[in-house]
């Protein structure tokens, strides 16, 4: 005997148990919504969070670094300098300044010279003599506000050498810059080369003149040569001619890459430039102070 079949009780009791079931999925559905809402909002919280300490860490190195920068750019030090000792102690400072960074710059360039043949390292040494020449600018600046004697062209003469500098780091690696790579890495060691002895001789100058009371305190080695350096004159001026037309043979020798059919930088040109401007400055202002000095001496011979 067949059973009878479902009737419609039947088949709206099978519907609700199916409701049921299907509402208690939704229900367990719901809630593994709402938890995994809730670790969301507790992980976009937590992101948050840290990208403000993020960005606050950010801008305090931020700060620092800007203080450091400007620390070695100007040294531990107000525009403005009150009292004597603080002067001679930024003077000081800036003298030692140009040591370390000339002894720095004779390793670079040796390294770059002989032992390295990289146009990323050659950038990274023009890079440093961009900085160094600006920080020497803003550095004498503020010296010379404070009663430094710098005059004339060795003012000057940074200005155009941050100019070179920056060009030399521009220039595209290719024919040309292979062609005066060594040369001008060559001339660079040389040319701190002879800042090291310049230091040495002019600080020793230097300090003999004031102990004597010839020389004001606040006064600075230059890159060339001046009247108070007339002691041991032999020693130091044909280093300095020696690097003058250095300077020249550097000019001329970019001006004839420069009408090389295959040269396309306009940076060649751009650095020949200046090497002839800073010979000329050079070799005259020396030659002058020379001059002045042979003449000073010849009439107090005249007089005696």
């Amino acid at each position: 005997m067949q059973p009878p079949p479902p009737g419609p009780l039947d088949s709206c009791l099978q519907d609700w148990e199916t409701l049921q079931q299907d509402f208690q999925s939704i229900q367990e559905a719901h809630r593994l919504y709402r938890l995994k809402l809730e670790e969301l909002i507790k992980l976009q919280n937590n992101c948050t969070s840290s990208i403000s300490r993020q960005k606050k860490r950010l801008q305090e190195l931020a700060l620092v670094l800007r203080k450091l920068y400007l620390s070695l750019v100007l040294g531990n030090v107000n525009v403005t300098l009150l009292s004597k000792q603080a002067k001679f102690a930024y003077k000081d400072e800036y003298e030692k300044f140009k040591l370390y960074l000339t002894i720095i710059l004779i390793l670079i360039s040796f390294t770059c010279r002989f032992l390295l043949n990289s146009r990323v390292t050659d950038a990274a040494f023009n890079f440093l003599l961009v900085w160094y020449y600006c920080t020497l600018t803003i550095r004498e600046s503020i010296l010379i506000n404070n009663g430094s004697r710098i005059k004339g062209w060795w003012v000057f003469h940074h200005y155009v050498s941050t100019f070179l500098s920056g060009v030399m780091l521009t220039w595209p690696d290719g024919l040309m810059y292979q062609r005066f790579r060594n040369q001008f890495l060559s001339f660079s060691m040389y040319q701190s080369f002879v800042q090291f002895l310049q230091y040495y001789y002019q600080s020793g100058c230097l300090y003999r003149l004031r102990a004597l009371g010839e020389r004001h305190t606040m006064d600075l080695t230059v890159e060339g040569f001046q009247s108070w350096m007339w002691r041991g004159l032999t020693f130091l001026l044909p280093f300095l001619f020696f690097g003058h037309f250095w300077q020249l043979f550097n000019a001329l020798t970019l001006f004839n890459l420069a009408r090389d059919p295959q040269c396309k930088e306009w940076q060649v040109l751009m650095c020949g430039l200046p090497f002839l401007l800073l010979f000329l400055g050079n070799f005259f202002t020396t030659l002058r102070v020379v001059h002045q000095k042979f003449h000073s001496q010849w009439h107090g011979s005249k007089k005696e």
